[in-house]
């Protein structure tokens, strides 16, 4: 029982001298420490109210910027499709004129080669 008295006794000397010790040794007093660490709690709080208005602005931002490109997206399909129309129309007599022109040439071919075949034999 002696062991227990003698060690709950050093305990509790042991913290009261290490309070003691902490509060001779602290250059501030603890109202300042109090203060310090209550201002330093109302800045961080401004920074994550700041840090909140910003991701909801940057969330706004997104939204919008979704539904422009939305539009844009649109508007450059219909672009396309009226410049891929406009281009098959123009190409489409060319190459009728093509495939005519180059059914006379396999004509022409193919009569030169019967030539050539009657007079080689």
């Amino acid at each position: 029982m002696a062991t227990k008295q003698s060690f709950v006794l050093g305990i509790v000397t042991g913290g009261a001298a290490g309070a003691a010790a902490a509060l001779l040794l602290t250059p501030e007093s603890g109202q300042d420490i109090r203060n310090r660490v209550k201002d330093q709690q109302l800045e961080w709080e401004e920074r994550l109210e700041k840090l909140k208005n910003e991701c909801i602005q940057l969330q706004k931002q997104m939204v919008e910027t979704s539904k422009e490109s939305v539009v844009l997206v649109r508007k450059w399909a219909q672009e396309m499709k009226s410049s891929v129309t406009a281009w098959k129309a123009t190409v489409e007599p060319h190459q009728k004129n093509i495939q005519k022109y180059l059914e006379q040439i396999e004509t022409s071919l193919k009569e030169l080669e019967d030539k050539v075949q009657n007079e080689t034999n």
